[in-house]
């Protein structure tokens, strides 16, 4: 699993609000020595109300973010979900500890 810092930003850039639809995931990651937060699978509940689990998550970039203020991680993506090849972008909000996904 390779990955790479896209950006480093100033802790007073802000990256507005994430654009794209918000799902709440409970995801499972692991905690590099330095602190570095990385998703190794994550389940969520599809617009169906069935709850997908998705692993052998394949991280494209990393970036530092400020959203609406907020420190955060960003992680682009791409995984099988619902027997689809998909992108998508993994959030985790250094305040709350929480994770979301934009598709």
């Amino acid at each position: 699993m390779g990955f790479a810092d896209a950006s480093k930003l100033p802790p007073e850039a802000d990256s507005g609000i994430p654009h794209g639809k918000m799902y709440q995931i409970a995801c499972h990651a692991w905690f590099t020595s330095a602190g570095l937060p990385m998703p190794i699978s994550f389940k969520f509940q599809g617009d169906d109300g069935e709850i997908l689990r998705v692993a052998d998550i394949k991280i494209q970039y990393r970036e530092d973010k400020n959203y609406a203020g907020l420190p955060s991680k960003e992680y682009g993506c791409e995984a099988i979900i619902g027997g689809l090849l998909r992108e998508f972008r993994l959030i985790y909000y250094l305040d709350t500890c929480t994770w979301v996904m934009m598709i």
